[in-house]
């Protein structure tokens, strides 16, 4: 069974690979020249890629990024910023996930997923929460979704519970 980790890395290189096909699919009219050396990076990486090599596949795709901003290609992908990066690989990664974790897991994952998305919702629509606690709310939640990314529900149900000791502090339902 492949790791969720690994998952994730090739979803997330999947996603650069279908950005920037389209993107040189696409009829510009910009440098026919830069398009090509990047069409021909975009090959090299997905070679890589099917070779087993996703470090060198990363690379060129961050050149492919790095070359265009260079060249001044207007109409070419921009690198994304993390947390669009991380929310867009989630959606690729998802299909996969479910089809090599097994079901007892994916059954854990839910069962912290749900009540963290509540309790999360929650605790932001509190009034009179102040700046620290906040800040501690998003730094919980995103340390559970990485826990749930990774397929470690114990580490996601831990600061679940984190969570949920800030929610009857405040008064908040968890």
């Amino acid at each position: 069974m492949p790791d969720a980790y690994e998952v994730m890395l090739d979803a997330e290189l999947s996603k650069a690979f279908d950005v920037w096909s389209g993107y040189l699919d696409a009829r510009t009219g910009e440098d026919p020249r830069a398009r090509d050396h990047l069409r021909a990076l975009l090959e090299s990486a997905r070679e890589a890629a099917a070779d087993g090599d996703a470090a060198i596949a990363r690379t060129l795709v961050a050149d492919m990024y790095d070359d265009a901003r260079k060249a001044h290609l207007p109409w070419a992908p921009s690198p994304p910023r993390p947390c669009e990066a991380d929310r867009q690989t989630r959606d690729y990664a998802k299909d996969t996930l479910k089809q090599v974790l097994p079901l007892s897991l994916q059954d854990h994952l839910d069962s912290v997923e749900i009540p963290l998305s509540v309790t999360g919702r929650r605790l932001q629509a509190a009034p009179g929460l102040d700046a620290a606690t906040r800040q501690d709310i998003l730094y919980i939640t995103a340390r559970a979704a990485m826990a749930l990314d990774l397929a470690q529900p114990a580490a996601a149900r831990r600061e679940l519970e984190r969570l949920k000791v800030i929610a009857r502090r405040w008064g908040v339902e968890p």
